[in-house]
C-alpha cells in the first residue's frame, strides 16, 4: 500500500492506493489563504501540519488495516511558497504562496543582481517565484532575513516536520529559480542574488528516489508495520503529471485547479523564457517539461461563486446543455495578475459587455470562457516555443465541468481527453512515486496513462465563432493595463 499526499492551496487531499494502482481511499482537508493585502496571499505552515494530521487519521479510521500496511509516501505540493526557518527549524513567518504578486519590484532587482539568470533558471523572474520573495523580505522585514538559517518550499517543510529531513525534489526546487535547470543543481549565482548560500537549501533528490523514513512516532500512531519511506516527490504539476503517464516527451495535460496550467513534456531543458513560459525539471529522471500558466483558473469561478452567493454547480447548472454561441459578456481572469504570457502582477480582472440584458448565466459562461481565452494564449506562446500541442489530458477539479472542458477545446482548437478520475490530481501521481521509491521499478511500468472517459475536441460549427471574442479579450488587456497606470484625480 501507498499514500500520496498533496498540499494544495485551498485543501491537503491524502490518497491510499494499492498494489493494482487502485485508490482505495482519499480524505481532503480544507485550507484557507489569508490576504492581509491586495496582492498578498498567504497561510501559516502549520496549518498545513494539522490538515496533515487530519487526512491521516481520518483514513487510519476508515481503513485501518490498508494503512498498516504503507510501505511509501509520497508528497506533492503547491510550488514557489516561502518558508522561512529560523534556529532549531522554528517557522519565521507566515508561507508567501505562489499567487503573492507583492514582489514585482524584486524580480527587476533579481535580474540586476544574476543576469544570466533566465538561461540558467530556465524562467523570468516573477513575483510568484521563491527567488523575489526572499528580496522582498530582506527589504521589508530585515529582522526576519538576518534571523533566516533554512528556507524550504511547502512540501519540503511537510517532509521535514514527516521526517526530520531537509529533501527537496527537482521538480519542485525548478520553481524556485535557485535551481540550475539543466545540471539538475542548486546555481550559486541565483542564491547569491538573494542573500543566501548553499547551506540554507536542503538536499536535492530525483522524485523517484527514497527521501527519508517516515518519524517513529508518526508510524505507531498510524497503526504501521514499518516506517514507511517519504519519495522525493514532486510540485504539484508534475506530480499530475505522473499521476496521468506524461513522462515521454510530447504527452501533454491541462490542469484546470486553483490555477491552470498547459504542460508538455521534454527530453531535454529547453528554455524560452519569453512569453511568461517555464522550463522545470521533471520529477522523473532525465526529464524536463515546459508549461505556460493562467493563475487564476477555477479559481475565477470560486469567486463568482462567493460573489453571487451561489455555490459553483447551481451556476454552472444554469448554463444551457451545449454551449453553442460565446457569451456577450467578455471576462478578463486576472485576479491575482497574469502569469502567462504577460508575466504582470498588477493587472487585475474585467468583466466587460455588460448591458441590461446581461443574464447571472451570460456571467458565468464568460468566467469560463475567460479562463478558456487565457489557456489559449498559452497555447499560442508555447507554439512559438517549439512546442505545439494537438490534444491534452485534463485534470483538476474544473475537469468535472463537461461544458467547460467543451468550451476549452472550441477556444484552444485541442483535443480535450476527460478521464475518469480527472480530479485526482497530484495525489495520485504522488502515490506513484512513493511506490518507485520503494521498489525500483522502471517509471515506464508504473507511470501508466489513465484511461479516457470521453474526448471533446472543436466543433467546427462553434469554435470559429470564438475568433471575435478572443481578439477583443486580447484588446481589453493592454486598455486596462493602461487604465490601471493612469493616476487618479
Amino acid at each position: 500500500m501507498f499514500v500520496g499526499i498533496d498540499l494544495g492551496t485551498s485543501g491537503l487531499k491524502a490518497v491510499l492506493v494499492d498494489e493494482a494502482q487502485r485508490v482505495v481511499a482519499s480524505y481532503t482537508h480544507p485550507l484557507h489563504v489569508s490576504s492581509p493585502h491586495p496582492g498578498w496571499n498567504e497561510q501559516p505552515p502549520e496549518d498545513w501540519w494539522i490538515a496533515l494530521l487530519a487526512a491521516m487519521d481520518a483514513l487510519v479510521a476508515a481503513h485501518p488495516r490498508e494503512m498498516s500496511a504503507v510501505r511509501g509516501i509520497g508528497l506533492s505540493g503547491q510550488q514557489h511558497g516561502a518558508v522561512l526557518l529560523g534556529k532549531g527549524g522554528s517557522v519565521l513567518r507566515p508561507c508567501i504562496l505562489w499567487n503573492d504578486v507583492r514582489a514585482v519590484a524584486q524580480c527587476r532587482e533579481f535580474e540586476r543582481r544574476f543576469p544570466e539568470f533566465r538561461q540558467v533558471c530556465g524562467n523570468i523572474a516573477m513575483p510568484g517565484f521563491t527567488a523575489p520573495k526572499l528580496i522582498w523580505v530582506a527589504e521589508h522585514e530585515p529582522d526576519v532575513f538576518r534571523a533566516i538559517r533554512h528556507v524550504l518550499l511547502p512540501k519540503a517543510w511537510l517532509r521535514y516536520r514527516m521526517t526530520g529531513e531537509m529533501i527537496e525534489d527537482m521538480s519542485d526546487a525548478s520553481g524556485s529559480l535557485w535551481l540550475d535547470v539543466g545540471h539538475r543543481c542548486w546555481s550559486d549565482g541565483a542564491l547569491a542574488a538573494c542573500g543566501l548560500e548553499r547551506n540554507a537549501m536542503p538536499a536535492l533528490v530525483e522524485g523517484t528516489a527514497p527521501a527519508g523514513a517516515l518519524d517513529a512516532d508518526l508510524a505507531r500512531r498510524w497503526g504501521m508495520k514499518v516506517r514507511p519511506v517519504l519519495a522525493g516527490g514532486a510540485g504539484d504539476n508534475a506530480a499530475g503529471a505522473v499521476g496521468l503517464g506524461a513522462v515521454t516527451p510530447g504527452s501533454s495535460f491541462l490542469s484546470l485547479g486553483t490555477s491552470g496550467v498547459l504542460w508538455i513534456t521534454t527530453e531535454r531543458f529547453r528554455p524560452h523564457p519569453q512569453g511568461g513560459i517555464h522550463a522545470f525539471c521533471h520529477a522523473v529522471p532525465d526529464m524536463w517539461h515546459q508549461m505556460g500558466v493562467t493563475l487564476s483558473a477555477a479559481s475565477s469561478l470560486a469567486w463568482w461563486a462567493r460573489t453571487t452567493g451561489m455555490n459553483e454547480a447551481a451556476l454552472l447548472a444554469e448554463l444551457p446543455t451545449e454551449i453553442t454561441r460565446p457569451s456577450p459578456v467578455i471576462f478578463l481572469p486576472y485576479l491575482s495578475g497574469e502569469r502567462t504570457p504577460h508575466n504582470d502582477g498588477r493587472i487585475r480582472g474585467v468583466f466587460a459587455g455588460l448591458s441590461h440584458g446581461t443574464t447571472r448565466a451570460d456571467m458565468t459562461q464568460a468566467v469560463l470562457e475567460g479562463v478558456a481565452f487565457s489557456f489559449r494564449d498559452v497555447v499560442d506562446v508555447l507554439a512559438a516555443a517549439g512546442s505545439v500541442v494537438h490534444e491534452a489530458d485534463v485534470i483538476g477539479g474544473g475537469s468535472n465541468s463537461r461544458a467547460w472542458v467543451s468550451i476549452l477545446a472550441n477556444v484552444t482548437g485541442l483535443s480535450l481527453h476527460r478521464l475518469a478520475h480527472g480530479a485526482q490530481g497530484g495525489a495520485f501521481g504522488a502515490a506513484r512515486l512513493a511506490r518507485l521509491a520503494v521498489t525500483g521499478e522502471t517509471v515506464g511500468s508504473v507511470c501508466l496513462p489513465q484511461a479516457r472517459e470521453e474526448t471533446l475536441v472543436p466543433d467546427p460549427q462553434v469554435s470559429p465563432a470564438y475568433a471575435a471574442p478572443l481578439a477583443r479579450y486580447r484588446a481589453l488587456y493592454p486598455a486596462v493595463r493602461s487604465a490601471m497606470e493612469t493616476p487618479s484625480a
